[in-house]
C-alpha cells in the first residue's frame, strides 16, 4: 500500500503540488511564529539574567505604599556599611532619546533610557564595560551602548544631540560600552551620564536615587542580604532579591502576545488550506474512480482504499511539513526584522527546536489527512461494478441537507453579528459562525449567482461565456470549495479595512476638534515637552500668544474629582477658541473658570468658591487645600474643558517625578504667518522629539498611527489570499485534465486555442469574483458590527478599497487561468478527442 501511494504521488505530482504548497505556507507560518517567539523570549531572558551583574539585592519603593520615599546618600552609606554587602550602588534612570546622524530619533522610544555611569577606582563600571573611550565625567559628556552607536552612526569624540526631559541639547560622546540589557535587546537605547547629571535629569527628588543595589559578600546568600538590609530601611522601602525581581518581571509577555497573534493568522491560513487539499483529493478521487473500482474488483476492501488515500495525504503532509519547517526558519528571521528593531530575536533563531519541529509535522500531517478524510471515504465507497465510471455524481439529497444546514448556521451567524452591535464581545463568536455558515451554503449561492450571470456573460462573450458559466455550475461543491479559499481571506481583509477606515475618520474628527489654535506642539510617543519650550516659542516675533496645556485633577470638598486644565491666563483666550459667557479670563491667575454645564451641575456662579486639593505630579501628599473663586464661565473645545486654572497655581516640582506633564503648547500666529512660524519654531527648538503641527499635520498624524497596523494585517492576511489564489489555479489546472476529451471536441467544432483559453479564463474570473463578493460582503458586515459597537466611532465603508479588492480578484482569476489555459491549448486535437479521463 505504501509503494502504491508513492507511485500515485509520482504520477500525479503536479496535481498534488498546489495543496502541498498551501500546507507548506501554513506550516511555515506556524513554525516561524513559534521560532520567533522562542528566540525573543530567550534573548530577553538572557539579557535580563546578564544585566546588572553586581546586583544581588535591589532597594526600591514599595508599590503598596504611596508615601514619600527617600533613597539618598545617607541610606546608601548605611547600606554600604553592611558586613554582608561588598558594594552598594545608587541607580538613577529615566527616559532619554538619542538623535541619530540623520536627524531622527534612534531606536524604540518606549525602551530608550538614560542611566548613571558609576566608575570604580580605575574609571570603569562593571555594569557597563567600555569597548571604546571612557566614562562620562560632566554634564556635557555621555556614553552609549554599542548597538546604539552603530545604528546612530556615531564614534567616540562625535558631537551628538540628546533629548532629556523634553529638551534637546548637545553633548560629546566620550565612550561606547556593551550592555546586557533587555531594553537594548528589545530595540531601545541606553545613554549613560555621570551620576550628578543623571540625578538632575531623572532623580525623583533632589539628591536621591531611583533604586539602590547591593552586592552580596562571599558566603552570604541574596535572601540573607535582603533580610539584613530590610532592617535598615524606613517604612515604604523594600529589599528584593535578584531572583524575585527576575521571576516577577513579565519579560516575555509581549513575545507571547505577538506569537499568539501570529499563530491565529497561521491558523486561518491552515483552515483555508484544508479546502484546497480537500478539493484536490475530491477531484482526484473522481478522476481515479475506475482505478479504485478495479482495486475493489480484485479484492481490495473499503478500508484498504481508505487507508491508501489517507497514506497519500500523510505523505503529502510529511513532505510539506519538512519544507514548511525549513521555510519557517526564514519566516522567523523575517519576523525578527519586522518586529524586533535590534535584531536580537532574529539573530538567535535556532535551526532545530523540538517544540516548533513537533508542531510543524503535527499540524502539516494532521491538516492534510483531516482534509483528505471525506474524499477518502468517498473513494472507498466506489463499488466494484463502477469500474467503467469515472465520476461519482453527488446526490441531490446530500446537497439539500447541506443547504438546510448552511441556511440555519448562516442565519444564526447573521443574527449574532447584528446582536454584537450592542454587545461587542459576541463578535468573537459571531464572525466565525457567519463564515462557517457561508462556507456550508456556498454551493447553493454558487448555483444562484452563476445562474444570474449566464445571460450577461452569454451576451458579452457569446458561447464562450455560456460554456464558462456552465462549467462553473457543473459541480457547485467544487466551485464553492474554490471560492471559499478566497472568501475567508478577503472577509478578514475587508473587516480590518472597514474598522481601520472608521477609526481613521474618528481620529481625523478628533484631531479637528482638539486643534484649538493655529499651531500645536506635542511630544512624540513616550516623550515629553520641556518646561522651557513655551518660553522659547513666546520670544519669536510671529508668535502672538503661547500657552502650555497641562491636564490635572482637583479633589473637591465633596470627595469628587474635577478634571482641570492649567494654562497661561494671559494667552489662553487668544491662543484657543474660547467664548466667555460671564466674567473675564484676565483674573484666571487668582481663580478658576468653569463651563456653563459644570457651573449648572454644582450650582456655581461668579464669585462662588471652589475648595479642593490638586492631585498628580508635585501635589502635596498631605492634601493641602486651596480656595479658588469662580472668575469666568465659558464655552470651549473639549481639550480645554470643563475647568481652567492658572499654570502658576500648580504645586512646584521637587524632582523629576514631580514635573508636571505638559500635554501640549498652543500657539497663535500673526495674520498669514502660520507656515513661517511653524518652520521658525522647528528651527528654534531643533528637537525631533517634538511635533509642531498645523491642522493638516494633526489630521495626518492621527491617521498615520493606524497605517503600520493595517500594513501588518495586510501582510499577515496576504498568505491566506495567496492560498486562495492557489486554490483557483489548482481547480482550473485539474479541470483541464478532467476535460481532455471535451476540450478536443470544442477544438474540433471550431473553437481555436485562444477560445479555449478564454473559456477557462472566464470561468476562473467568475469563480474568483464570486468568492471575493462573498468575502467582501461578510467582511463588511463583520467590520460594520465592530464599528457600530463603539458609540463614538462613525461607520465608514471604504468603497475605493472595495473596488480594488474586486479588481485584484479579477486579476487573480486571469492569472490563475494562464497555466491551465496554456496546457489546454497545447493539447493535440486528435489525441484529445480520443482520450479518456484518468
Amino acid at each position: 500500500m505504501f509503494r502504491t501511494a508513492l507511485r500515485t504521488l509520482r504520477s500525479h505530482r503536479l496535481r498534488f503540488a498546489m495543496p502541498a504548497l498551501a500546507v507548506v505556507l501554513g506550516v511555515a507560518f506556524v513554525t516561524g511564529s513559534l521560532l520567533y517567539g522562542d528566540s525573543v523570549r530567550a534573548a530577553v531572558n538572557r539579557a535580563q539574567s546578564n544585566s546588572q551583574p553586581d546586583a544581588s539585592v535591589s532597594i526600591t519603593a514599595d508599590p503598596a505604599d504611596s508615601g514619600p520615599h527617600r533613597l539618598d546618600d545617607t541610606l546608601l552609606r548605611r547600606l554600604r556599611a553592611l558586613p554582608s554587602a561588598t558594594a552598594a550602588r545608587g541607580v538613577v534612570e529615566g527616559g532619554s532619546f538619542l538623535v541619530g546622524s540623520d536627524g531622527t530619533l534612534v531606536g524604540d522610544l518606549f525602551q530608550a533610557a538614560g542611566v548613571n555611569y558609576v566608575p570604580d577606582g580605575s574609571g570603569k563600571d562593571i555594569r557597563y564595560p567600555l569597548i571604546a573611550g571612557r566614562g562620562p565625567r560632566g554634564a556635557a559628556e555621555i556614553a552609549v551602548d554599542r548597538r546604539t552607536a552603530e545604528r546612530a552612526g556615531y564614534r567616540v569624540g562625535a558631537r551628538v544631540r540628546i533629548v532629556v526631559g523634553g529638551t534637546a541639547r548637545d553633548a560629546r560622546l566620550v565612550g561606547v560600552f556593551t550592555a546586557h540589557d533587555s531594553r537594548v535587546d528589545s530595540g531601545g537605547t541606553l545613554t549613560a551620564f555621570d551620576t550628578a547629571t543623571a540625578r538632575r535629569h531623572f532623580a525623583p527628588a533632589p539628591k536621591s536615587y531611583s533604586a539602590i543595589t547591593l552586592t552580596a559578600a562571599d558566603g552570604t546568600s541574596d535572601a540573607q542580604l535582603a533580610q539584613r538590609a530590610q532592617k535598615l530601611l524606613p517604612t515604604g522601602l523594600r529589599a528584593v532579591t535578584r531572583a524575585d525581581l527576575e521571576s516577577g518581571a513579565a519579560s516575555d509577555g509581549d513575545a507571547d502576545k505577538l506569537t499568539t497573534l501570529l499563530l491565529s493568522f497561521a491558523g486561518v491560513a491552515l483552515f483555508v488550506s484544508t479546502f484546497l487539499v480537500a478539493n484536490t483529493f475530491t477531484m482526484l478521487s473522481a478522476a481515479r474512480a475506475r482505478e479504485h473500482a478495479l482495486l475493489r474488483a480484485v479484492g481490495a476492501t473499503r478500508n484498504h482504499v481508505l487507508r491508501m488515500v489517507l497514506t497519500e495525504a500523510a505523505l503529502v503532509g510529511t513532505a510539506a511539513s519538512a519544507i514548511g519547517y525549513g521555510l519557517g526558519i526564514g519566516v522567523a528571521h523575517l519576523l525578527g526584522s519586522l518586529f524586533d528593531a535590534s535584531g536580537a530575536g532574529s539573530a538567535d533563531v535556532p535551526p532545530l527546536s523540538a517544540g516548533p519541529l513537533l508542531a510543524a509535522f503535527t499540524v502539516g500531517i494532521g491538516v492534510t489527512v483531516l482534509a483528505a478524510y471525506v474524499p477518502a471515504r468517498r473513494a472507498a465507497a466506489v463499488p466494484p461494478v463502477a469500474a467503467l465510471r469515472t465520476v461519482q455524481p453527488s446526490t441531490a439529497t446530500s446537497l439539500r441537507r447541506r443547504n438546510t444546514i448552511g441556511l440555519i448556521v448562516t442565519a444564526g451567524g447573521a443574527l449574532l453579528v447584528a446582536a454584537a452591535v450592542g454587545a461587542p464581545d459576541l463578535l468573537f463568536g459571531a464572525a466565525p459562525l457567519l463564515l462557517i455558515g457561508l462556507i456550508v451554503l456556498t454551493p447553493l449561492l454558487a448555483l444562484g449567482v452563476t445562474g444570474l450571470l449566464r445571460s450577461p456573460l452569454t451576451r458579452l462573450a457569446g458561447v464562450r461565456g455560456k460554456l464558462a458559466v456552465e462549467n462553473a455550475r457543473r459541480n457547485p461543491r467544487r466551485t464553492a470549495a474554490t471560492a471559499t479559499t478566497l472568501m475567508v481571506g478577503l472577509a478578514m481583509v475587508t473587516a480590518v479595512t472597514v474598522a481601520v477606515t472608521s477609526v481613521n475618520r474618528f481620529d481625523e474628527e478628533e484631531a479637528d476638534r482638539s486643534m484649538t489654535s493655529d499651531l500645536r506642539i506635542t511630544a512624540v510617543d513616550f516623550g515629553e515637552i520641556g518646561k522651557g519650550t513655551a518660553a522659547r516659542v513666546r520670544r519669536l516675533a510671529d508668535a502672538e500668544a503661547v500657552t502650555n496645556v497641562i491636564h490635572t485633577y482637583l479633589d473637591l470638598a465633596d470627595k469628587s474629582s474635577l478634571a482641570v486644565t492649567a494654562v497661561d491666563p494671559a494667552a489662553v483666550e487668544r491662543a484657543a477658541s474660547l467664548t466667555v459667557r460671564e466674567g473675564s479670563l484676565d483674573r484666571l491667575g487668582e481663580g478658576i473658570a468653569v463651563t456653563e454645564e459644570l457651573a449648572a451641575a454644582h450650582g456655581w456662579r461668579l464669585g462662588s468658591r471652589v475648595t479642593g486639593a490638586f492631585t498628580g505630579p508635585g501635589a502635596d501628599t498631605a492634601g493641602s487645600r486651596i480656595r479658588l473663586p469662580v472668575v469666568a464661565i465659558y464655552d470651549g473645545p473639549e481639550d480645554l474643558t470643563p475647568a481652567l486654572v492658572s499654570d502658576r497655581a500648580l504645586p512646584r516640582p521637587a524632582g523629576a517625578e514631580d514635573r508636571p506633564n505638559i500635554d501640549s503648547v498652543l500657539v497663535k500666529a500673526g495674520p498669514g504667518r502660520t507656515a513661517a512660524l511653524q518652520e521658525e519654531i522647528r528651527r528654534t527648538l531643533d528637537n525631533p522629539a517634538l511635533l509642531v503641527q498645523d491642522r493638516a499635520d494633526a489630521r495626518a498624524t492621527a491617521t498615520a498611527r493606524t497605517a503600520p497596523f493595517l500594513n501588518i494585517m495586510y501582510a499577515m492576511l496576504s498568505v491566506t489570499v495567496l492560498i486562495g489564489a492557489l486554490g483557483v489555479v489548482n481547480t482550473m489546472g485539474m479541470a483541464v485534465f478532467e476535460r481532455v476529451r471535451e476540450i478536443g471536441l470544442l477544438r474540433a467544432i471550431g473553437l481555436d486555442r485562444g477560445g479555449v483559453g478564454s473559456v477557462l479564463r472566464l470561468e476562473s474570473v467568475t469563480i474568483s469574483l464570486f468568492g471575493s463578493a462573498l468575502g467582501v460582503a461578510a467582511g463588511t458586515a463583520i467590520g460594520a458590527a465592530a464599528v457600530l459597537g463603539q458609540e463614538v466611532v462613525p461607520l465608514v465603508i471604504p468603497w475605493g478599497r472595495t473596488v480594488v479588492f474586486f479588481l485584484a480578484s479579477a486579476a487573480i482569476g486571469v492569472l490563475a487561468s494562464l497555466w491551465p489555459g496554456r496546457q489546454a491549448a497545447r493539447m493535440p486535437m486528435l489525441k484529445a478527442i480520443g482520450a479518456d479521463t484518468e
